[in-house]
């Protein structure tokens, strides 16, 4: 029988009042909403929400005497998670890879659980835990988390977010919460003294090249091309040198590569700088962070790995040193520099990926509730025209893409290019949309076994339909959602016929 506890004594947080406070807010709305109530709720990253739902766990287990199950998508957020609860004399159990059955089950009364280590005991067993009251979802924006909403529609979902925008555009979170809750705003939590203000600085920096991929991002490779050329390094290395030198600093990357490139050009400067990605391995990456923390000027170059589940308030300076589409991803970034301590109050920013442009200031006002009830819509007003034109993107294809068929029929195709062959021919405009469709049928016709095949190659160009087709409003100045929904299903319905044509009577 184990019960993870903090090998070192961890603190126990006295609640603030605005905590308090949504502690209270949270319970009272799970109460009077009953059984089958999902609730989401926003916090900035540094407010607490790790210290705000380990209450809850505590307050609803001692009111209904049910259990109550924590998701988390990193083992990291896990082990913290564990921490706090025993902290405030919650006994839990991490259900890790090791842990095949619950012998124990009426034991604990918390559980806490990466999720696909959760999914698969669940597979094998539905009432792996049984009698769990409430779910909380750390980090909740992850869709991750939807494969084990099945097993506990009779409980309650608490899912909890910086920034209430779903990973997967097509998978609105509105679709499994039924209420979003907001907190306090980034300017409050500031004002009131809980975060440190982010003191900006913008450097212009030429983006072309970048190509956007299916996630809707800015693609990994051609952000190694962009960032990893010699002109990038020293911009960054003069950022560095004019706002920063001397504080301890923590540098975002988009790869591998680029970060590598980013270490050596530093040591060749002399500075204190080490390298950490995905990676490495768990004492690689513990002596790394460990020598972050104890030295005062030190500079870590990462890629994906500390945007969550990493706290380090020391931090005095973040370098973004890519360009996003991702205000979550935003957001993450910026919030590691954000924790307070008694003698600091600010930290410095440094954006070299035209980001604050894209999204504004970290500390400006965002109407959460738009975001969750109209994702799309907010999420088109936050990348302006101005952005798109600046990249003239490219759609990168994946690797299944280029399994299933010859990417090379759409990669010669300019959808652009056409609109203005037309309109020099004395045509219409929108004669480059049916060149686009008749593009789309010669790829998938080339592959293609039969109707269904076509369909399923159809589903797999959604996204760079889609991309396509914003390419040509652009052109047009047209671009309502309502004309862009209908150019879309218009264009599948169109293509869907053609292929019925071709292949069914075969």
């Amino acid at each position: 029988m184990e019960v993870l506890e903090a090998k070192e004594v961890y603190e126990i947080k006295t609640l603030y009042p605005f905590q308090e406070n949504t502690v209270s807010t949270i319970l009272e709305e799970l109460k009077t909403n009953g059984e089958n109530f999902n609730l989401l709720y926003q916090l900035p990253t540094g407010g607490g929400k790790t210290v705000i739902f380990s209450e809850i766990a505590k307050r609803y287990i001692q009111t209904y005497g049910k259990k109550v199950l924590i998701l988390t998508h990193r083992i990291e957020l896990s082990v913290q998670t564990s921490k706090q609860l025993s902290a405030i004399h919650v006994g839990n159990k991490v259900i890790n890879s090791d842990v095949k059955k619950l012998v124990d089950n009426e034991e604990f009364q918390c559980y806490i659980a990466m999720v696909e280590t959760l999914n698969n005991r669940l597979q094998d067993d539905q009432n792996f835990i049984q009698d769990v009251g409430l779910v909380i979802v750390d980090e909740a924006h992850y869709n991750s988390f939807r494969k084990i909403f099945q097993y506990y529609q009779q409980a309650n979902i608490l899912g909890v977010t910086a920034t209430p925008l779903s990973s997967n555009k097509a998978l609105p979170l509105n679709d499994n919460y039924n209420k979003l809750l907001v907190g306090e705003c980034i300017a409050s939590l500031i004002e009131k003294g809980y975060l440190s203000d982010a003191e900006t600085y913008t450097y212009d920096v030429n983006l072309h090249g970048l190509k956007i991929g299916s996630n809707g991002d800015f693609t990994v490779s051609s952000s190694e091309l962009v960032y990893g050329n010699y002109f990038m390094q020293e911009k960054l290395l003069f950022a560095y040198e004019e706002v920063a030198i001397g504080n301890k600093t923590l540098i975002f990357n988009s790869g591998i590569d680029t970060s590598l490139r980013v270490e050596e050009t530093f040591k060749k400067r002399g500075y204190k700088i080490r390298h950490l990605d995905s990676t490495f391995s768990d004492r690689d990456r513990k002596d790394v962070l460990s020598w972050f923390k104890t030295t005062p000027d030190a500079i870590l170059t990462s890629v994906g790995i500390l945007t969550t589940g990493f706290d380090e308030p020391t931090v005095e300076t973040i370098i973004i040193n890519r360009a996003t589409r991702s205000l979550t991803l935003y957001h993450q970034m910026i919030g590691r520099g954000s924790r307070k301590l008694p003698n600091k109050s600010q930290f410095k920013l440094i954006d070299l990926g035209n980001n604050v442009r894209r999204f504004g200031y970290w500390q400006d006002y965002i109407n959460w509730q738009d975001a969750f009830r109209f994702p799309d819509r907010f999420l088109e007003s936050r990348l302006t025209e101005g952005d798109d034109i600046e990249f003239e993107v490219e759609y990168e294809f994946n690797k299944l893409h280029k399994e299933r068929f010859d990417i090379s029929t759409l990669e010669t195709f300019s959808i652009k290019d056409e609109y203005y062959a037309c309109l020099d021919r004395g045509e219409k405009g929108k004669n480059a949309v049916d060149v686009s469709l008749e593009n789309h049928y010669e790829a998938v016709m080339q592959t293609a076994t039969d109707f269904y095949d076509a369909l399923e190659i159809l589903e797999l160009l959604q996204e760079h339909i889609e991309h396509r087709l914003k390419q040509y409003t652009k052109c047009i100045a047209k671009s309502t959602p309502n004309y862009f929904k209908y150019l879309m299903e218009t264009y599948n319905r169109q293509l869907r016929q053609k292929f019925r044509v071709s292949l069914e009577d075969e």
